[in-house]
């Protein structure tokens, strides 16, 4: 099958085809066709339903080179989106998430991290599961500082089981915030970078946000609230029910966590992993699963995550 694809201005067919022809490249291996120029036209040639895959991964780059220039994690974003069956639309690509204090956008860099975000904005609790670097604490923050602001919540609550101290924190010097210090650590830094300087700090002032170990959510009721439990691969099975039923009115959830990375001893089952057993039917809950295809950070930290996997799934086979 043959299928073109016509282009009204030369610079778009060129940025369409990238730089030493790479986007195309990706494009042709991932779906197992040939692309080549015709005239002022773009032609794919191979099997027709791949064919109809890369003409449509073509077509939306196509309208994305119009709007800006692309750089290579989009043209990855949009291969992923092809292929998983959904019908990519240029504002899944480009539509920002917020923007920092400094002024840069946050926008979701992968396809998983696309799903994940539509997956929150949509559902009222929302599992994100996957290795470290995948965006999964980073975007949660960023939604919640932005529905903050929209006056969406009149409250953000972010938390974290405090499985080394065995969520008995006096042993630790300090007060409250000095003794969690140590496990909220990262969501303070994507608060800092969201807000700048200490203005999480005005905000806990005001009542507007709250820092606090899982333990301290045991009797309420959380509403109007963007509630996100970080590191939930580490909670117990009662540990997470007692949490996911704090819920109150006007309230969104996120919990993330990875289910690779459990610190519990060995005869505990992880809350995360039981929850989303036992709830993945439910309406208004998603389980949106992350891989090494979506960490954002150095690129070897992909292929280090990907080694310990295969090297896990080894030692299973083995034993």
């Amino acid at each position: 099958m043959i299928k073109d694809i016509k282009f009204e201005r030369y610079e778009d067919l060129h940025e369409v085809f990238g730089e030493l022809d790479g986007n195309v490249k990706k494009i042709s291996e991932a779906f197992g066709v040939e692309v080549y120029t015709s005239s002022d036209a773009l032609r794919i040639s191979g099997d027709e339903a791949d064919v109809e895959n890369a003409y449509r991964a073509i077509n939306t780059l196509a309208e994305l080179v119009k709007k800006q220039s692309v750089i290579p994690a989009q043209v990855d974003m949009i291969i992923d989106g092809v292929k998983d069956g959904c019908d990519m639309d240029i504002d899944d690509v480009v539509r920002p998430v917020a923007i920092t204090a400094s002024g840069r956008v946050i926008a979701p860099k992968t396809f998983g991290q696309r799903k994940y975000v539509n997956a929150i904005e949509k559902n009222s609790i929302v599992f994100g599961v996957g290795p470290a670097g995948t965006g999964k604490t980073y975007l949660a923050v960023a939604l919640a500082v932005y529905a903050l602001k929209k006056r969406r919540i009149n409250k953000i609550i972010l938390t974290r089981p405090a499985v080394e101290a065995g969520e008995k924190l006096g042993f630790l010097p300090g007060d409250l915030n000095e003794k969690v210090d140590p496990y909220l650590r990262p969501l303070f830094d994507a608060l800092q970078d969201m807000l700048g300087g200490d203005a999480h700090l005005r905000l806990i002032e005001r009542g507007e946000l709250e820092i606090a170990p899982l333990a301290y959510m045991r009797g309420r009721t959380l509403s109007n609230s963007f509630i996100i439990l970080d590191e939930a691969q580490n909670t117990t099975k009662e540990q997470m029910k007692m949490f996911l039923t704090r819920m109150g009115e006007n309230s969104k959830i996120v919990v993330t966590g990875d289910v690779t990375q459990i610190d519990l001893p060995k005869n505990v089952v992880s809350g995360m992993k039981h929850a989303i057993d036992v709830l993945k039917d439910v309406k208004g809950i998603e389980v949106v699963r992350l891989s090494a295809k979506d960490v954002v950070r150095h690129e070897l930290v992909a292929r280090i995550i990907e080694a310990y996997a295969k090297y896990d799934e080894s030692e299973r086979s083995d034993n």
